[in-house]
Formats: C-alpha cells, sequence, structure tokens
C-alpha cells in the first residue's frame, strides 16, 4: 500500500472467495477465455440492474466512450457540449475529431453539468451533450433531457462513477441516448482491473455496436453479383473448414464508417463481473455509511460544505467530496497539505479542469469559460478517500483531523 494512516486504496470493491472461484472455474476448464457464456450473461444481468433493453460489455469506459461518439456520426463542424469537471476519457475521442467541444459550467451541489449553461451553449450544429454523474451524485437528467430533447441533440452518460447510482428511484444510465459505464479498479465494482459496459435502448445502435466491438466494420454492403468465387478460386463448399473469409464471396462494400475494435471483454473478466454485480448493493451500502458520518461530523463545521443526497438524487460514493464554501485562495490547499504530511490522509484531487489542459486550450478552451467549476477546483473542493474496505477507525481519523485543521 503506502505509509498513509488513510491511503487512497487501489481497489475500489472488495474481492472475495466467490471472485476467485468464477475465475479459477474457467482455468480450470477448456472453455473459450476471450468469448462465451460468461459475457453474455453478464450483460444480460448488467441491463437488468440499470434498466436498460441492451448492454454490450467492452474492454474498459474509455472504449464505451469512444464507441458512443462512433454512434453519433459526428461531421466537421458539428459541436458537443460536456462537462469540464471529469476525468479526461469523457472526451477524449472528440480530441481526434474536427469538431468544436464546449465546455458548459456545473451545478455547485451535484458537481455535474447545469442544464442552464447547456441551454446557452446549444445552436444549430449541436450534435450531443456528454454529461458525468461526478463522484457518484446524479446530474440533473430531467433538465438535462428536456434541454436536449428541445434541441434535438443526443445525451451521453458517462456513468464512470455511478455505479449504484440513483436517480428518483431508479438507476442512472438510461435517461440518455447512450450510457457508459466504468469496472476500473477503483470503482465500486470492478472486472479485475479494467472493464466497460453500454446501455442504450436503440437496437440499431445495440447492433452496431455488436459489429464494431468484435472487429467488423460499421459498413455498407450489396450482394456480389455472383458468388461463384474469384475468378479460378472457387467459393467455398458447404461444411468446409473455417477460413475468415466473413461475407467475401457474397458481398461488395460500398462505404466504410468504422474500421472496428477489438474490445471484447474477457471470459474470466466477466465472470467476475457477475460476482461483483451481486455484490454492489453491500459495496453501495458500505460506502454510503461511510459518507454518512463522514457528511455529520463535516456539516457541523462552519464554511464546510458536503455533497450528500440530493432532492430524487442518491448518492453512490465513488468519490467523498466536501468544499469550502467561498473559501479565499489558498486556504484549500493549505487544508490538504495538512491532511495529506501531518495526518497522514492521501488527498488526490479529481478532477484538474478540462478546457485549462494544454491539449483543450490548444482548441479553444480558457480561463473564465466555466467560472464555477474553476472556483470550486482551485479554491473549494476536496477529495476524501473512501472505499468499502475502509476501517471505522480510519474514517473517524479523517473526520477528527478535519475538525481539528478547520476549528483551529
Amino acid at each position: 500500500m503506502n505509509d498513509f494512516v488513510v491511503p487512497y486504496h487501489g481497489q475500489g470493491s472488495i474481492f472475495d472467495d466467490d471472485d476467485i472461484d468464477a475465475v479459477t472455474a474457467l482455468l480450470r476448464s477448456d472453455r473459450h477465455l476471450s468469448s462465451g457464456v460468461e459475457r453474455g450473461a453478464f450483460e444480460t444481468e448488467f441491463a437488468h440492474a440499470t434498466g436498460a433493453p441492451y448492454a454490450v460489455s467492452v474492454t474498459s469506459c474509455t472504449m464505451a466512450l469512444d464507441l458512443a461518439t462512433h454512434l453519433l456520426d459526428l461531421r466537421p463542424g458539428d459541436e458537443v457540449i460536456a462537462s469540464p469537471l471529469t476525468f479526461q476519457a469523457t472526451v477524449a475521442a472528440l480530441l481526434g475529431r474536427q469538431v468544436t467541444v464546449r465546455f458548459a459550467d456545473i451545478e455547485p451541489d451535484s458537481l455535474a453539468l447545469d442544464p442552464h449553461s447547456v441551454h446557452r451553449l446549444i445552436g444549430p450544429r449541436t450534435r450531443a451533450v456528454y454529461v458525468t454523474h461526478y463522484g457518484g451524485l446524479a446530474a440533473d437528467l430531467d433538465g438535462l433531457r428536456a434541454v436536449t430533447d428541445a434541441g434535438g441533440v443526443a445525451l451521453v452518460e458517462d456513468c464512470a462513477h455511478a455505479l449504484g447510482t440513483h436517480y428518483h428511484g431508479r438507476p442512472v444510465g438510461t435517461a440518455g441516448d447512450i450510457g457508459c459505464w466504468s469496472f476500473h479498479s477503483l470503482k465500486n465494482m470492478s472486472t479485475m482491473g479494467q472493464g466497460g459496459m453500454l446501455t442504450t435502448a436503440r437496437p440499431g445502435w445495440h447492433d452496431t455496436l455488436r459489429r464494431i466491438g468484435s472487429m467488423e466494420p460499421d459498413a455498407d454492403f450489396t450482394p456480389r453479383r455472383t458468388t461463384a468465387g474469384f475468378g479460378e478460386y472457387a467459393a467455398p463448399r458447404p461444411g468446409d473448414p473455417e477460413r475468415h473469409a466473413k461475407n467475401a464471396y457474397t458481398h461488395d462494400c460500398t462505404a466504410v464508417r468504422c474500421g472496428g475494435s477489438n474490445a471484447i471483454m474477457s471470459e474470466p473478466a466477466a465472470a467476475v463481473g457477475r460476482t461483483q454485480l451481486a455484490k454492489l448493493p453491500r459495496f453501495v451500502a458500505r460506502r454510503r455509511q461511510l459518507a454518512g458520518y463522514l457528511n455529520e461530523r463535516l456539516s457541523a463545521l462552519p464554511g464546510v460544505r458536503v455533497h450528500g443526497d440530493l432532492p430524487g438524487r442518491e448518492h453512490s460514493y465513488h468519490l467523498y467530496t466536501f468544499r469550502l464554501d467561498g473559501a479565499e485562495p489558498g486556504a484549500r490547499d493549505a487544508l490538504i497539505r495538512r491532511l495529506h504530511h501531518q495526518h497522514g490522509v492521501e488527498i488526490i484531487l479529481r478532477y484538474f479542469p478540462l478546457h485549462l489542459l494544454p491539449e483543450w486550450r490548444a482548441r479553444g478552451g480558457a480561463l473564465g469559460q466555466a467560472p464555477v467549476a474553476e472556483r470550486i477546483w482551485f479554491n473549494e473542493l476536496v477529495n476524501l478517500p473512501i472505499y468499502p474496505a475502509m476501517q471505522d477507525w480510519q474514517v473517524e481519523h479523517m473526520a477528527d483531523a478535519i475538525c481539528k485543521e478547520v476549528l483551529q
């Protein structure tokens, strides 16, 4: 681990014997480890758990977001609106495209996209809005859906933080047109380090995701005039061995939109995904228990604002966040240094405003574009470690340390 009293744990869930047994059973069998029944079962169970009609597993949430971006069929000159307060993977797929990315501002209470800010940025070239449920607290999905529906644009939910998050009693990920999920090692459940899922209600998108995630191109084909073969090389006969010819003998290609990618989740990862999914409610309950204790202690402190449940929004606490409301420049940084170095609480701030990263400054990002996000990140925001394996004495140590430093 490291020398911190309360470190950022490398695993956001807990692995038990049932996870180990699931992998062991596969390795001791003669079953294919790249594709098989586990992946299909995991997708079915995940779709049921989230209420999504379709789910497609992939190798990471970054890959899920990349495939989701392809589905939008963005063209040069199109515009996309996104949150500045999220991990860079949310908009990484847009860097290589000739589209304009506009970073809207955030709600101070949820740290997710503010529908009013999005509304001000939507124009005739806007094709999509990318929203992240920051830290596991749902964005204002009703407000965002009203804005995107009025503008005729797609809503992509980055649910990387939101395993176990609910919005008006329902899991997030289905209010938008597509949901992208992460099973990274730090998330509320994991498929052994990396993994992702896409959820959607569109059968056409589901079919396309199946193809391009399995090395098939997203392309248009027309029947060939002849299926006899190629010159003197005859077509195979029924029952001949597999030769990876796909539709070479039967079709011609008229257009290619995407060459496809190998994004298939492995069978061992899917098997662990199934066991982890069954335990997700327990993991989230423990996170909420830890966060509840912190919320009670810290909310009593002057100038401290905790980020808990909002009306109709149930937090899953992938991240635990509080703010020094209205803090002067430098006060937040002084606090996190003392927590980090004097009290042994490992502090990692998530996430630097994307529009101020050099690659996005090169695309027009500048200070002042998202003043609420900028003020909160630079002056107010604090993230504390939180994970199901955390001990009660560790969360008490954090609360005691913060109380001591704030009240001194």
